[in-house]
């Protein structure tokens, strides 16, 4: 739906758009939300305060995002907020050089070899067999798990990316991140659950 059709249906108080953007936005706010507070619960109670806040600020909306954009930066604000209240905020530009979820060095060739930088044999990664889709619903609780698992600044980056498809710049906004900082915290993660569904294929092929 055209941006500018959506907003005037909204403001006009019609029930099915405002219900429509509900169901199609709220997974991702609950992501924004769940990287500054420490329980779903709690996330869930800033995605419901953030649509409150969005219906009394609809008429303020001057259009300078996307509106997709600025509901996500309202639910962020809010929920930094409450993590501050909880003493469990985010430092979200708190990216030290910590290189946990990184790829292990040692799987690379090193100075002198003469594809320094390359995979060595070992620490090429695995191809993942067609037995993967027989174990697709492990993995399926495998990859959830690893996700939660995850730094929440890592976890919220890559849910926003990976899960519910954003780009970039419209993390960055909504998160109040500078694009360095995102692209570290996307790399980290995806590095991290990589490796968690390496090292899982790689179990099931010596076991099998």
């Amino acid at each position: 739906m055209d941006e500018a059709v959506l907003l005037a249906r909204l403001r006009g108080g019609e029930e099915a758009a405002f219900a429509d953007v509900v169901t199609a936005w709220s997974p991702v706010m609950l992501h924004v939300a769940r990287g500054f507070v420490s329980t779903r619960a709690s996330a869930q109670e800033v995605v419901q305060e953030a649509w409150l806040a969005v219906l009394r600020g609809l008429d303020g909306f001057q259009g300078r995002s996307a509106l997709r954009t600025w509901v996500l930066a309202i639910t962020a604000n809010l929920a930094r907020r409450r993590g501050t209240t909880d003493a469990r905020t985010v430092p979200w530009t708190d990216v030290a050089p910590d290189d946990a979820g990184t790829v292990d060095p040692a799987r690379f060739r090193g100075p002198g070899d003469n594809w320094a930088g390359g995979w060595t044999p070992a620490g090429a990664p695995q191809l993942w067999g067609p037995e993967a889709a027989a174990l697709s619903g492990e993995v399926r609780a495998l990859f959830a798990a690893a996700l939660d698992a995850l730094p929440s600044s890592q976890r919220t980056v890559v849910a926003l990316r990976d899960v519910d498809g954003l780009s970039a710049p419209e993390v960055c906004a909504a998160l109040g991140v500078s694009a360095a900082n995102q692209r570290v915290l996307l790399h980290r993660a995806r590095a991290r659950l990589r490796q968690e569904l390496e090292d899982y294929y790689h179990d099931v092929e010596v076991s099998s």
